[in-house]
């Protein structure tokens, strides 16, 4: 039975390599004829190997996709499937208007706003109008044959297999779905950050009724400062969207070669999730690596010649402006004098058993009218004054060409050729290195064309505050002159160009896990960006902080390999523990009577967690004694007690990896924090030193799994931001954090030399095979080496083939 398996797909991969090699006269000619070969239509062959890992080979861009779009429907229809709903603004018909909308796509806070937005999308024909554009601008060729396919290929699975999953078996909105469908999926992906993160207010902004007083008061003229700042974390600091990735040059490895580790933080749930697959077309295109669920081409992986990671970037990536307004016509503004009506998008949503709701929304030359930054920062649209958004990712279709063309390129020069030509990432940095030793960093992404000369010409008295705080601009958009205007070399006008693109080549390491292009590498910082990408010379977070001190260290140690890798990927460090577990349990032990008063005004004996605390190894290992002790202190800590008053030695620019440091034993709120804690424990019946992994897991198949990490505020690499539920045990799942691991690297051979691990496993189909294996070598810090090479996908236990077509 092996040899006859191995046959089949020799026969079957000999068969593409000849359909690939066919001389140019005999090849198909260009345009759509060739997303056809046969008369059968669409085909491609797929090779499981071990944990489902599914290598899909086939003749052209179209066939590849619909192996794509057949395989993603296997182990994720459901997923998929509801991600289609809300694409189609049919959640209330549905699921009902009042329930929590899908969070993958947008930040809607119920199905009827996400409805009302993304009909409105819809019947605004943006996605087509997008489609139309020529390349670079609008997709390739090849990325529109493979949209083409992933569509045919979802249809195809949908029309030939019965849905076991329970989340949608049976369901009438499980549909087949078009190009349309996988072009708006990439559209939401792109817009997420921007317009995806004001549904709310676009889909309920109002012009003013009646006599409205011009915005006034301190609370709109100046804001405070940590309000502005907070509303920019809450938009754009989503701890469910986060990273860490490094690169070492050739003269850090063993070999000379280059290494890439990357640690992307996504949801574990939901329609942000990854899904591993390997894509080939012989002689064109061979790459494995992680695809966002719903598209096309790789997102994050790597090739015989290159391998990058992706990390969210610091860039703000949408910009306000505030519209005076016709004195006369609240829905008239003004530019240079002349008047603009709004436009209005009339959008009708059906209901499950209610009437249809229909409501208006109000969009301009800069984008949609808003009415508020966040809860703490409102926008009133008055008599007199609007504000519109302007997010230039709401048109860019360009993610996945930039993608391939990271898919096919043989050197790190080639990673930047594609951004420079495609310029299609809209919220991430780029870190990338190639088997000729080159390490590269980029904050290469569409953001809005605000720069610092601009901000201080342009900016309303409310975009003084908030430009400096947070990168937010808000511009005076009665002004012709206050236009975005356009780069030498960018794509479309208002976005930045390639050359003013934060950028690090060639550095013994180039490390990001979330922070600004500054510190990049600590012996050569980026500066001379514009605020909108990020600061310079301003507090790290915990987690760059201890990212840079591990890499650099490292790299100063030489003679890395992957093994390296994969060992700093489970280290489970905790810089927050090295810098404060020790002052803390000096404090606690000098506490009188080693006694504590908690927030309840209950005085609270915390003398047994001195010595656990003391005795605690400062990591997040599922084995860790103290760690969830110290963890659920450290939480309540940073909480109680002001960033100004935790250190006695205060944040320098000059020495940004070290601090600030050495914990304010003194600081009022640290003693209630530790009573607080021991109550807590207490009541949950947690020993204070119970290993992490008793009381840190998921459960799976009926099976308890243990998991190693911690939280990003702890400076954890191995990110996992788990969810407490004392009566429960702990932390009992885990809806974000660590998510398609790899670390990859190059030998003399022409295989890479890869581990990869998709945390959640492949499928979230809880029938399936697949629903949990990785997920038990997440637990056990276990990876999964990459069969990359034909030899190694041959030789696989677990090979499994599958010949797909589609028939008409």
């Amino acid at each position: 039975m092996r040899n006859r398996l191995r046959r089949l797909v020799l026969g079957a991969t000999a068969l593409f390599t000849a359909a690939s090699a066919l001389p140019a006269a005999a090849a198909p000619g260009p345009g759509r004829a060739e997303q056809h070969p046969s008369r059968d239509g669409l085909s491609a062959v797929i090779r499981y190997t071990e944990y489902g890992i599914p290598h899909i080979l086939a003749k052209n861009y179209a066939d590849l996709g619909f192996g794509t779009g057949w395989a993603q429907a296997a182990d994720e229809v459901c997923t998929l499937a509801d991600g289609f709903v809300t694409l189609r603004g049919e959640r209330s018909r549905y699921f009902g208007a009042d329930a929590a909308a899908d969070g993958a796509l947008s930040g809607a806070r119920t199905n009827l706003a996400s409805d009302l937005y993304f009909r409105g999308v819809r019947e605004s024909r943006t996605v087509e109008k997008t489609l139309a554009e020529p390349a670079p601008v609008g997709p390739s060729g090849e990325v529109r044959d493979m949209m083409q396919g992933w569509a045919a290929g979802y249809n195809a699975w949908l029309k030939k297999n019965k849905t076991t999953d329970p989340a949608c078996a049976g369901a009438s909105w499980v549909r087949p779905v078009t190009e349309l469908d996988v072009a708006a999926r990439g559209l939401a992906i792109a817009s997420i950050s921007g317009e995806g993160r004001f549904v709310d207010t676009i889909t309920t902004a109002k012009p003013p009724t009646g006599a409205t007083p011009a915005a006034s008061g301190p609370s709109v003229r100046k804001p405070d400062v940590k309000a502005v700042a907070k509303a920019a974390d809450e938009l754009w600091g989503d701890p469910g969207m986060g990273s860490n990735a490094v690169a070492f040059r050739g003269d850090t490895t063993a070999n000379g070669r280059g290494l890439l580790l990357g640690n992307p933080h996504y949801p574990w749930e939901g329609g942000r999730r990854f899904w591993q697959s390997q894509q080939t077309i012989p002689g064109e295109l061979n790459v494995s690596g992680g695809s966002l669920l719903g598209t096309p081409a790789i997102s994050i992986g790597f090739n015989a010649h290159v391998a990058w990671s992706h990390t969210v970037s610091t860039g703000v990536p949408a910009s306000f402006h505030r519209l005076t307004l016709d004195p006369a016509d609240p829905t008239t503004y003004l530019v240079d004098g002349e008047p603009e009506r709004m436009k209005k998008r009339i959008v009708t949503v059906a209901v499950k058993d209610g009437a249809p709701v229909t409501r208006t929304q109000w969009w301009t030359r800069y984008g949609p009218v808003v009415t508020s930054l966040s809860g703490q920062v409102p926008l009133p649209w008055t008599s007199t004054t609007a504000y519109a958004l302007y997010d230039p990712n709401a048109s860019n279709l360009r993610f996945s060409d930039t993608s391939l063309g990271f898919s096919k390129a043989r050197s790190t020069d080639e990673v930047r050729a594609s951004l420079a030509r495609h310029q299609g990432i809209p919220w991430v940095n780029t870190i990338a290195a190639d088997r000729a030793g080159h390490s590269l960093y980029t904050q290469s992404q569409v953001l809005p064309r605000i720069t610092d000369g601009l901000a201080e010409r342009c900016s309303t008295e409310l975009g003084r505050t908030t430009y400096p705080a947070s990168g937010i601009a808000i511009l005076d958009g009665s002004r012709g002159d206050c236009a975005l205007g356009s780069d030498p070399g960018a794509v479309v006008p208002g976005i930045f160009g390639p050359a003013r693109m934060p950028t690090l080549e060639n550095a013994p390491y180039v490390e990001n896990s979330n922070g600004t292009a500054w510190m990049t590498n600590a012996d050569r910082p980026i500066t001379g960006y514009e605020r909108v990408f990020g600061t310079v010379g301003t507090q790290l977070g915990l987690r760059t902080r201890g990212g840079i001190e591990d890499v650099a260290a490292m790299a100063d140690k030489g003679r890395l390999t992957v093994r390296d890798l994969q060992r700093q990927q489970f280290a489970n460090r905790v810089p927050a523990g090295d810098l404060a577990a020790e002052g803390v349990a000096r404090a606690c032990a000098a506490l009188p009577g080693g006694r504590a008063t908690g927030s309840d005004g209950t005085s609270v004996d915390v003398s047994e967690a001195c010595g656990v605390l003391k005795a605690w190894d400062r990591t997040m290992d599922t084995g860790s004694r103290g760690a969830l002790l110290f963890d659920r202190f450290w939480r309540r800590l940073e909480q109680a007690v002001p960033p100004g008053q935790l250190w006695k030695v205060p944040f320098s620019a000059a020495d940004p990896v070290r601090t600030p440091n050495t914990l304010n034993s003194d600081a009022p709120g640290l003693a209630t924090a530790l009573a607080d804690t021991m109550t807590e424990l207490r009541a949950a019946g947690i020993a204070l030193d119970a290993p992490l992994g008793s009381h840190q897991f998921v459960v799976r198949d009926g099976e308890r799994l243990p998991v190693p990490g911690g939280a990003g505020q702890l400076g954890v690499w191995n990110v996992i931001q788990p969810t407490w539920d004392a009566a429960g045990g702990g932390y009992t799942e885990v809806p974000f954090g660590s998510s398609h691991l790899q670390a990859v690297g190059w030998d003399g051979s022409r295989c890479p030399v890869a581990r990869t691990l998709l945390t959640y496993s492949q499928s979230s189909n809880p029938e399936s095979p697949h629903f949990a294996d990785q997920t038990r070598l997440f637990s056990g810090e276990k990876w999964v080496t990459s069969r990359f090479c034909e030899k190694d996908i041959l030789s696989s236990p677990k090979l499994k083939v599958v010949r797909v077509h589609e028939r008409h």
